[in-house]
């Protein structure tokens, strides 16, 4: 199995999120991996490391989730692997909630996430995006 980090969905993975029949709530798995050093589009300098050029995303996308009704249930550094291999481990894993795949696609192009998302880029070397959905109701 190969993996591939990535910061943008491809048009492939962006069309089947738009045209998918999911009714209601929605959870992302994130597992990221970031860079050593921040490193912001515009060019600017700043000493931020990845971690924290995320961190500043983090804080800024919790609350507008919060807006969408929506959460960030779960974030943690990733220790160890247990089963499995893969060639590197992720930095952190993170789970958020979206009420319904229409409210994440509206917080995406909104205005303030278009503000914050520049940390996340300058931030990430990439990750994986896992949605999950609770089909059998089997959620706490």
């Amino acid at each position: 199995m190969e993996v591939i980090n990535q910061v943008r969905p491809n048009a492939v993975q962006m069309a089947g999120f738009t045209q998918g029949a999911t009714e209601g709530p929605i959870y992302m798995l994130n597992l990221l991996k970031y860079r050593d050093a921040a490193e912001y589009a515009d060019g600017r300098e700043t000493s931020l490391t990845g971690r924290e050029a995320y961190a500043v995303y983090t804080e800024g996308v919790a609350e507008l989730l919060k807006e969408f009704g929506g959460s960030l249930s779960f974030k943690a550094p990733i220790e160890r692997l247990t089963i499995g291999e893969v060639e590197e481990l992720w930095d952190d894993v993170a789970i958020a909630m979206y009420p319904s795949r229409a409210a994440m696609l509206q917080m995406m192009q909104s205005e303030k996430m278009q503000e914050i998302g520049q940390h996340r880029t300058a931030g990430l070397a990439g990750q994986l995006n896992i949605e999950c959905v609770d089909a059998a109701g089997s959620f706490l």
